[in-house]
């Protein structure tokens, strides 16, 4: 493999297991590159979960993703109490923490010199399209519905309107038969 092959896949294992920890709401996720700190692997990724069964349930969303991606199957360790996790992917090793771990160890101090900008949250690519298809015609529509509802009601009035108008004025002249 190519050097440029290898930070593609390392970029793309990052993605899918980025996109795996935010499917289970994943909090304060953030992401390090570590290729400059250590050869065993290219970056870090630190999560938090509220609980140990979220932390469980994290773990099990990374580890299902990774291995559907074509990735091979990764190493968890800690599963067992939840507390802390480590899914580690090869190139990628993600901790999995509660808040209170999380900040006793904080983890952020040795891996963190040099934060990986992700877009977090980011929409898959299919997916904004339909819904911006959706709101514009529905607003259309309503906007279409109560067009005609104004304007008539507006056709009323002024129908109701100028016929007394039309009499309390002074009346028109007879019209004068064509010859």
């Amino acid at each position: 493999m190519t050097q440029a092959t290898e930070k593609k896949d390392v970029q793309k294992l990052q993605r899918t297991i980025v996109d795996a920890l935010e499917d289970v709401k994943a909090q304060d996720l953030v992401v390090f590159d570590t290729e400059h700190l250590s050869s065993l692997f290219e970056r870090v990724i630190i999560a938090s979960g509220s609980s140990n069964r979220q932390t469980k349930a994290l773990a099990a969303s990374v580890r299902d993703k990774v291995r559907n991606a074509g990735f091979g199957k990764p190493r968890i360790e800690g599963e067992d109490n939840g507390e802390w996790i480590i899914v580690d992917c090869g190139p990628v090793v993600a901790h999995i923490m509660q808040p209170n771990i999380r900040q006793y160890y904080h983890l952020e101090e040795i891996w963190g010199e040099k934060p990986v900008r992700l877009k977090f949250g980011a929409p898959k690519p299919a997916a904004p399209k339909p819904k911006a298809v959706e709101k514009k015609p529905a607003a259309k529509k309503t906007a279409a519905k109560n067009a005609p509802a104004k304007s008539a009601g507006a056709k009323s009035a002024s129908k109701t309107t100028s016929k007394p108008a039309a009499k309390s004025t002074t009346k028109a002249a007879p019209k004068k038969p064509k010859a």
